[in-house]
């Protein structure tokens, strides 16, 4: 299984997997075998994960939701809970994409992909690597808190109030770690997203009180 074990943890498509067997006359026959036997987890149609019985290391699921449809990063509740923002668990693995909304019921679990304008995506994304060699998308903390914002359906805060009773009540985040969100990435987020009064509301809470007067919102 060493031929397995030099991949890693990353997906890889059929074609890999045939190269690393082109000395057998029916490399499809062995790919099909693998994966019966556990030893590589399909994940979508020609998209496959080494088995942690080979590498003995965790499957990230961020880098499984950025290789499993893109462009992508992960957001809302996923990267919240990432950063330890939320306590909940977290079942199904949410991105942010530019292309179209998608669903995939995985091995690995379920993994949704909500679409944003491409004004609104790349603000806020930040580069996260893991085992020192594979990296994934992911949404700064501030970015991801917008993210959820903006697609909660039927969410209307009128008031900073309300905006801290949702974040302490209904996200259970906690408030103090607010205080220390940058406040450039929220006010481009309000400047080009939806629901821009609630954004603009999370930007006063974000800020210091002595800003909030000189905020142009």
């Amino acid at each position: 299984m060493e031929r397995l074990k030099k991949l890693g943890t990353i997906l890889v498509n059929k074609n890999v997997l045939y190269s690393l067997y082109d000395d057998l006359k029916q490399p499809q026959d062995k790919i099909s075998e693998l994966e019966r036997k556990g030893l590589i987890i399909r994940v979508k149609r020609s998209l496959y994960a080494i088995s942690p019985k080979i590498h003995n290391q965790k499957i990230s699921r961020e880098l499984v939701a950025n290789h499993l449809y893109g462009p992508s990063y992960v957001s809302f509740e996923s990267a919240l809970s990432y950063y330890g923002l939320i306590s909940e668990k977290v079942h199904t693995m949410r991105s942010v994409t530019a292309k179209w909304h998608k669903h995939y019921y995985t091995p690995l679990g379920h993994f949704e992909y909500v679409v944003m304008s491409a004004q609104y995506y790349p603000i806020g994304i930040s580069r996260e690597i893991i085992d020192n060699s594979n990296a994934f998308l992911i949404a700064s903390p501030e970015k991801a808190l917008c993210d959820k914002i903006v697609v909660t359906q039927n969410l209307q805060i009128r008031s900073v109030k309300e905006m801290q009773k949702y974040l302490e009540d209904d996200l259970r985040i906690d408030f103090s770690a607010v205080r220390n969100f940058d406040l450039d990435i929220i006010r481009q987020c309000a400047e080009v997203g939806r629901k821009k009064g609630e954004l603009r509301l999370l930007l006063k809470i974000a800020s210091k009180a002595p800003q909030v007067k000189n905020l142009r919102l």
